[in-house]
């Protein structure tokens, strides 16, 4: 399956990596790294050179208790980046937002994908993305993200969580936005306790049958923090093996980032499936 992302193709017929480029001061792994917009491109460059097929750029943290951020402020931050990176790199662009605004103005400036961890639920958001003709990938989240990780609580994570993405797909298709063009993500870490995550973990294939194809967002998340008693900076062990058990049940499209690395254990795993 190739998509078309504002004239540059995203090749999902093995499972890619998405590389993060938090343009925010507040982001829980990066926040404030990449706040200039040559280091941003910097960064950039550097992920599409380690084999990242998209860039994914936000501009406001979704970390659990992050504060909202004003329109204005959002647009300021993520537009001159993703003007930049549309002009100057091979690879799609994604535009990480919930906001209408934000979404009409990134798509003008080149973005190829919007990301939205709301599902397309903030008021105008629906229609800005249809009307903006891009693929989008809707994630499930139970709350919102100043208040989410506060107890949550399921009955059968995995059904609830894939009732609700097939509903949201099926509202995207009634607003023209057509499965085809539709990716969606379980939302690990978003209203989530560490059980709910390994079982959605346990249950990525479940989610295939959905739309175009599963992304999934686990790298340095906390669930692997919890489970490995490590710091942040000791996640990537296992955030790689969130990846390949992800892309061995069919997800395709890894957001990490730890882009060269995921890469490698990507092509490990589409070579151990192929292999006769």
């Amino acid at each position: 399956m190739e998509w078309d992302c504002a004239g540059k193709v995203l090749d999902l017929r093995q499972p890619v990596v998405m590389g993060v480029l938090n343009v925010t001061p507040d982001s829980f792994s990066d926040g404030g790294h990449y706040t200039q917009l040559d280091d941003a491109l910097r960064r950039a460059e550097a992920m599409v050179a380690e084999g990242a097929a998209i860039i994914d750029v936000g501009g406001e943290s979704t970390r659990p208790g992050a504060p909202l951020v004003p329109v204005a402020e959002e647009l300021a931050r993520v537009l001159p980046v993703i003007e930049r990176l549309a002009r100057v790199l091979p690879v799609p662009i994604s535009v990480d937002t919930s906001k209408p605004e934000v979404m009409r103005a990134a798509a003008s400036a080149g973005a190829g994908l919007i990301n939205d961890v709301w599902a397309l639920r903030q008021p105008g958001a629906l229609a800005a993305a249809a009307a903006t003709g891009l693929p989008v990938c809707l994630m499930h989240m139970q709350g919102e993200p100043v208040t989410m990780q506060q107890e949550p609580v399921y009955g059968d994570v995995v059904a609830e969580v894939h009732a609700f993405l097939a509903e949201r797909v099926r509202v995207c298709g009634d607003a023209g936005i057509s499965p085809a063009r539709i990716l969606v993500d379980p939302g690990f870490g978003f209203g989530k306790t560490l059980q709910h995550n390994l079982a959605l973990l346990r249950c990525v294939e479940r989610f295939t049958d959905l739309a175009a194809g599963v992304l999934v967002g686990l790298s340095r998340k906390s669930m692997f923090g919890a489970l490995l008693d490590v710091p942040l900076t000791g996640r990537l062990p296992g955030s790689l093996a969130g990846a390949v058990l992800a892309a061995w049940q069919g997800a395709s499209i890894v957001r990490a980032h730890d882009v060269r690395e995921t890469v490698q254990a990507l092509r490990v795993c589409a070579a151990v499936r192929a292999a006769v």
